[in-house]
């Protein structure tokens, strides 16, 4: 009994040590991620470029805004009557551009994870179609993802050592390719000021940069993401998923700051989303007398979850301290889009705005909250509709009808051409270009015009949605879903089995795009696991259905 003990006992120094070994490892890579941070300095002003002091006269091209948020789930406006904590967190701000414009009710993202998404929305094309297939990460976070498996999960997500060494050191060298055209740039040709705010993660070398790809003036961040505030300020309440190994890896390693047109980074002055909105104000001031393109890319309401001390006591009704983080930054992101259209009627503007709005792609898994996306299944990184099917409306006034309803499925693809042919703009007649300019269709023509199959790809895993059938194919695990979302929106009823047919038009319909696309740009490193029914911090069964994502 005795060796019995003192087994069972060196037993459990071995399995501390081990773990004990991991956190040691964990926290190395973290740190050596931190230390690559750049010296930031104290706030600063910024100063905008002035536009005429008066109005021109005569005519002048719609002002375009484009507003997006950065994971945002399908359920977290409170528009068609859902909404945070069952609707506790009114969105009346971002429900009115809906109310006062068109509403895409089958919007869908680009991608199913950020940067892909926005590489669709620059340029009008799909990300897989420039190689843009994969999202940028630093190698310590993908080997910190790729190693870390969460309490209850029964299947390990994987970090691939020798596809990293192909990767280059510096992250912002994994960037869309210079010789593409973004909407910046075609709207700058056509006399706009462009200005970009928020965040990138489309690249942060020389030529891939905001200002080097069309953008008259930047100011935000290159990364995927960014604190908030300090995780110390006395004003802002945090909430940490010790289940999540991205959460670990955001907290211990990233940074808070933005740059100003590739300037010394700097902090802001406040927390990121009203910090960001101040700014757009000032931008939206200095323009109000000639066109201008604002691309508005919030990080909310994506992690780490940080909200104002001031909207977290705001929802004392909600118990659950993580919800009611989330809804405060819900909250907050709504009161600022409202400063924005503000801003916009006191300066005149309102009436002849193009005002786009939508999310990179749906909400995440790993933030362990269920509800995001209901009524939809799936998450961010997944092409079930949670992680494609996002809220999506345009608002012109002058031009597009108000409380309109488009049933035709669109994508962000289609966001280049429509803001080319509010502005007048040709589109770029070398290269294919994706999307379709909306507008016509939103002021009077037949909506069964606009039907095409439309395609997503990620690795191993691939997409089409045509005639309202959608078909997903996955490698790992093997496995082939049909949904006819004419009867079956939430995707409950899978019909690969008793409809071959389908499958098969459906599957050559998907590899004859697939064939169009290029190589990607660099490999994928970190395949991730994302049970399609549950989120991140509940354990797996045996019986639940689950993606590999390839990034």
């Amino acid at each position: 009994m005795k060796l019995w003990r003192w087994g069972l006992a060196g037993l459990a120094v071995l399995v501390a040590a081990g773990a004990l070994a991991w956190v040691f490892r964990f926290d190395l890579i973290i740190l050596a991620a931190r230390m690559r941070w750049p010296d930031i300095g104290p706030p600063r002003e910024v100063a905008w470029s002035q536009g005429p002091s008066v109005a021109p006269v005569g005519d002048r091209p719609p002002n375009i805004v484009f507003i997006l948020a950065d994971d945002l789930g399908f359920n977290d406006i409170t528009l068609n009557g859902g909404g945070v904590a069952g609707g506790a967190v009114p969105t009346p701000n971002i429900d009115a551009i809906a109310r006062q414009g068109v509403t895409f009710a089958n919007g869908y993202a680009g991608n199913a994870t950020c940067a892909p998404s926005r590489a669709a929305i620059m340029t009008g094309r799909y990300a897989t179609r420039i190689g843009f297939e994969f999202t940028p990460a630093p190698i310590p976070f993908s080997r910190v993802v790729g190693s870390f498996r969460s309490p209850g999960a029964l299947h390990p997500p994987r970090f691939d050592a020798e596809a990293a060494k192909s990767m280059p050191d510096d992250v912002d060298a994994l960037a869309l390719p210079t010789g593409e055209i973004t909407i910046a740039e075609m709207l700058r040709e056509r006399g706009y000021h462009t200005v970009h705010l928020g965040k990138w993660h489309l690249g942060g070398t020389k030529g891939a940069r905001p200002e080097d790809q069309g953008f008259d003036e930047s100011l935000g961040f290159m990364a995927g993401g960014s604190m908030f505030l300090p995780k110390t300020h006395p004003d802002v309440v945090n909430s940490k998923q010790d289940f999540d190994p991205i959460d670990k890896f955001l907290w211990g390693a990233l940074p808070f700051f933005v740059e100003f047109n590739g300037s010394p980074p700097f902090e802001p002055s406040g927390y990121m989303t009203d910090y960001l909105t101040d700014e757009a104000v000032q931008a939206i001031r200095a323009n109000r007398n000639r066109p201008f393109f604002l691309y508005l890319a919030y990080n909310a309401p994506h992690t780490p979850l940080q909200a104002t001390r001031e909207d977290y006591e705001a929802l004392s009704q909600i118990e659950d301290h993580r919800l009611r983080v989330y809804g405060a930054m819900i909250r907050n992101l709504d009161r600022n889009i409202g400063r924005v259209m503000a801003e916009l009627k006191a300066q005149g503007l309102d009436d002849d705005t193009l005002v786009i709005f939508t999310s990179d792609n749906g909400g995440a898994h790993y933030v362990g909250l269920p509800d995001l996306n209901r009524p939809y299944r799936g998450w961010k990184a997944t092409f079930f509709e949670g992680g494609v099917h996002t809220p999506f409306f345009m608002r012109w006034p002058a031009r597009l009808p108000a409380g309109a309803q488009f049933q035709t499925p669109v994508t962000h693809v289609d966001i280049f051409a429509t803001a080319a042919g509010a502005a007048g703009a040709p589109l770029p007649a070398d290269r294919p270009i994706d999307g379709v300019d909306l507008t016509p269709f939103l002021v009077g023509a037949a909506e069964s015009e606009l039907e095409r199959p439309l395609y997503w790809r990620s690795g191993r895993y691939r997409m089409l949605l045509k005639d309202g059938w959608k078909l997903q194919v996955a490698q790992e695990p093997a496995k082939t879903w049909l949904f006819d979302l004419n009867t079956d929106p939430t995707e409950r009823t899978n019909l690969a089995e008793q409809r071959p047919d389908k499958v098969r038009e459906l599957s050559a319909a998907l590899a004859e795009l697939d064939g169009q696309m290029a190589q990607p740009l660099w490999p994928s490193v970190l395949s991730g696991v994302i049970s399609i029914d549950h989120p991140l911090g509940v354990a797996d069964k045996p019986t639940d259905e689950y993606v590999y994502w390839d990034n």
